[in-house]
């Protein structure tokens, strides 16, 4: 569909520029339901939790975590995601309690200042509430950091460009449950969208910001 011209560029690094003075850090789904012993445990949350908690601490004001709160029960849902909490009954609110949802202790004290937005779908764009967030506040560029790569990571990161922000993803600060499509997940940021997406270390972020 496209002529892919971005194969040459780096794999990785702040390709353009600074940060400026107009970003935030969105932190995806850093929850306790994720973290702990469910059956949606994401085992690599523990490896880069410190580097988020670098990301956060720079800045909370800055920071703006997203949290997925699923129905109480599968039929509060409509189509496939009705199927989809069937299967997963056990992580309903019901069932698993509405503290899982929370943020991982490591990251909670830190809200507020920082800000936190829920939500029921993958993406936080979905139903509007953090563009109108964004709307509120002078911001150009996200920083993206969170749980899971190619899954609620990926929906941040798709609304993100459709929008038109600058989108930097810190790369030692998102994890997945599976090595291959995650390491698939950056290699397509990389080569599909080198214009409109980064991916950097965090300790080269913090020294941009």
């Amino acid at each position: 569909m496209f002529e892919d011209d971005t194969l040459q560029l780096p794999a990785s690094g702040l390709r353009f520029g600074a940060l400026g003075k107009n970003w935030l850090h969105v932190c995806v789904d850093m929850q306790r339901m994720f973290a702990e012993a469910t059956p949606w445990h994401a085992e690599w949350m523990p490896r880069v939790l410190p580097s988020v908690v670098r990301l956060v601490e720079q800045s909370p004001e800055r920071t703006l975590f997203t949290r997925f709160v699923p129905p109480a029960s599968p039929d509060e849902m409509g189509g496939t995601w009705r199927r989809y909490y069937q299967r997963w009954a056990s992580m309903t609110l019901d069932q698993l309690g509405p503290d899982m949802v929370g943020l991982v202790p490591e990251l909670e004290g830190y809200a507020p200042p920082a800000r936190v937005l829920d939500k029921h779908v993958y993406s936080p764009w979905f139903d509007g509430g953090l563009t109108r967030t964004l709307q509120t506040l002078p911001v150009d560029t996200l920083v993206v950091s969170g749980t899971e790569t190619e899954v609620c990571v990926l929906a941040t990161v798709l609304g993100a460009i459709d929008r038109g922000y600058r989108v930097i993803i810190a790369e030692d600060a998102i994890c997945s449950s599976a090595d291959p499509t995650h390491d698939a997940m950056l290699g397509i940021y990389h080569s599909r969208f080198g214009m409109q997406v980064e991916t950097a270390k965090v300790a080269e972020i913090l020294e941009a910001a």
